[in-house]
């Protein structure tokens, strides 16, 4: 089984976890950018990491023989602290670099008005940069800030096919799939969901335009999550293509649109989606 998720935060991981995570099958990754759990107190702590994302993070999963990649974003908590937001005068420069695969996380945590220009904003760079775009769907309130979220998608102009949706549920699911956006979810080992659940979703809504990710940071999470939702994929039935569409053919489709994954330590075949180098992109 080989695995891609397509949402997890390393830094907050250590080596033990990316050993486990190769031995699992996980041969790829994007990290976005996001909140660490304490509040920054200047832009400068932005660049440090955005720095580390782009540099030191990619050397140390190449240790394990996985192709890390990170998105580049204000994330929706911080666009509400004013010492924070003259960071999005920074992004231009790192949604240049190399790795960069997608604009964010972005989206909405309390729905207030500097997260609605700071949202608005940071996809008006995706489209400016050829790149996808990363929602966070709040975690309170989720079917009106997810609603809302596919209204600002659409106002921005940018194609639903290069934004994924992230943090869905049973109760947003549908309005997902129905706007043409990704679907994106987070497994946990006690929030959010789980694999059972998710395997209920896939069973409903088919295995299309959906990326299964563990979300891993610096709370209780697990980043074995991929691995235990596709042997659960399996124990229900589904087709081993099928999991691997969910997988891995799905986040390498949804983030070859940058035209930057380079999947080079997953496997010696490649294959090419614009200008992505997709190393193993065959099953």
């Amino acid at each position: 089984m080989r695995i891609f998720d397509p949402h997890i935060h390393m830094s907050s991981r250590t080596t033990d976890d990316y050993a486990a995570m190769h031995a699992a099958g996980v041969r790829a990754l994007v990290e976005p950018a996001f909140w660490l759990g304490q509040p920054r107190t200047n832009v400068g702590s932005f660049t440090d990491y955005f720095d580390a994302l782009v540099g030191w993070e990619p050397f140390r999963a190449s240790q394990f023989g996985i192709a890390h990649h990170c998105t580049i974003a204000l994330n929706p908590k911080e666009a509400n602290d004013p010492r924070c937001t003259p960071v999005l005068d920074l992004l231009p420069r790192y949604l240049e670099k190399d790795g960069v695969v997608a604009v964010g996380e972005i989206g909405y945590d309390s729905m207030t008005t500097e997260e609605d220009k700071a949202f608005a904003a940071q996809l008006a760079l995706a489209i400016d940069h050829d790149l996808p775009a990363m929602v966070h769907t709040p975690h309170r309130d989720k079917a009106v800030g997810t609603e809302r979220s596919i209204a600002v998608v659409r106002e921005s102009g940018i194609a639903p096919g290069r934004v994924v949706l992230d943090h869905l549920n049973e109760v947003t699911v549908g309005m997902v799939k129905e706007s043409g956006c990704w679907m994106g979810f987070s497994i946990y080992p006690d929030t959010k969901m789980d694999e059972e659940r998710m395997v209920a979703i896939l069973r409903e809504y088919g295995t299309e335009k959906v990326l299964v990710n563990s979300a891993a940071d610096w709370g209780k999470s697990d980043p074995l999550k991929t691995r235990k939702t596709g042997d659960a994929m399996l124990a229900a039935g589904f087709s081993e293509d099928d999991v691997d569409q969910v997988l891995w053919r799905n986040p390498v489709e949804f983030y070859g649109q940058s035209g930057r994954l380079s999947l080079d330590e997953a496997a010696p075949d490649a294959e090419f989606v614009g200008n992505s180098i997709l190393r193993g992109a065959r099953k």
